[in-house]
């Protein structure tokens, strides 16, 4: 019994020993804690720094997608804009078309035309018409085999027989290498004021009367000038129009090849 009661005894006094040491050791494991609990809470706010990082990083990956996909949704808008433009010409009779797509743009100081997609393998020849759905572009000057060079109304070397749509007064349109052509040969009594619409008058056989041109522009001692229907500095697109006829580009100077099977040759009856 006696050693029972002693062994309580020492238990009792053991724990009160190691409470004594604990409350003498508090102080000591407070001050050894606190810079412990510190370092977690800076650890967990740098992994949640990373976190941020990573999420952001993906957020950025996922806008550059979306950014991406959104500029070729505007190129393709702006495509089908322009294919749909093309529809707004509809040449007449026998005449042939296709469309063409811009693939080089020679606007320097001393040439103002364009290279297209489409040669003689597809039916193009010298002398054909290019135009949008607003107006006449131009004129093919050269064909190769899978492109052809459209000079434009605004090229030096361009010179087209015009007349004002509401009198009927010819003139020839020749390009300088500006935005905007001047009328050349217009009789001395002509009335002509800004906003006149000119039209082509089909002499020489280059192009048939009535096709669109552009409006007058200005009136200013004696010089007049043209603004195109067709925005010619953002061509995209083209029709090139066969109205079968020969004009002043004779047809030996570049045989008019005859269409290959399968050639985007379109009957003017048939949908764009």
């Amino acid at each position: 019994m006696m050693f029972i009661v002693l062994g309580k005894a020492d238990l009792l006094l053991f724990d009160r020993l190691r409470i004594v040491v604990a409350d003498a050791a508090e102080p000591v494991l407070q001050a050894v804690a606190q810079p412990l609990a510190t370092m977690a809470a800076g650890v967990r706010q740098v992994e949640g720094l990373f976190d941020l990082y990573r999420e952001n990083q993906k957020l950025r990956e996922e806008n550059a997608r979306l950014l991406q996909w959104q500029e070729v949704a505007r190129r393709l808008e702006s495509e089908n804009a322009d294919l749909r433009s093309l529809t707004k010409f509809t040449p007449e009779g026998s005449a042939h078309y296709l469309s063409a797509q811009v693939i080089a743009n020679s606007g320097g100081a001393f040439a103002r035309n364009v290279l297209v997609s489409a040669g003689t393998r597809d039916g193009v020849a010298r002398g054909q018409a290019a135009v949008t759905g607003d107006g006449l572009v131009g004129r093919v000057a050269e064909v190769g085999e899978r492109s052809a060079r459209i000079l434009l109304l605004t090229d030096l070397n361009s010179h087209i027989p015009v007349q004002l749509a509401a009198s009927g007064e010819r003139a020839v349109m020749a390009g300088d290498n500006s935005g905007e052509p001047r009328l050349l040969y217009l009789p001395l009594n002509a009335a002509v004021k800004s906003g006149d619409r000119i039209v082509t008058a089909g002499a020489g056989g280059v192009f048939p009367p009535g096709l669109p041109v552009g409006v007058v522009a200005s009136v200013e001692g004696g010089l007049v000038r043209v603004e195109p229907f067709a925005e010619l500095s953002r061509l995209d697109y083209v029709r090139i129009v066969d109205f079968g006829l020969g004009g002043v580009l004779p047809q030996s100077a570049m045989p008019l090849p005859k269409p290959r099977r399968g050639a985007r040759v379109l009957d003017p009856d048939a949908s764009p």
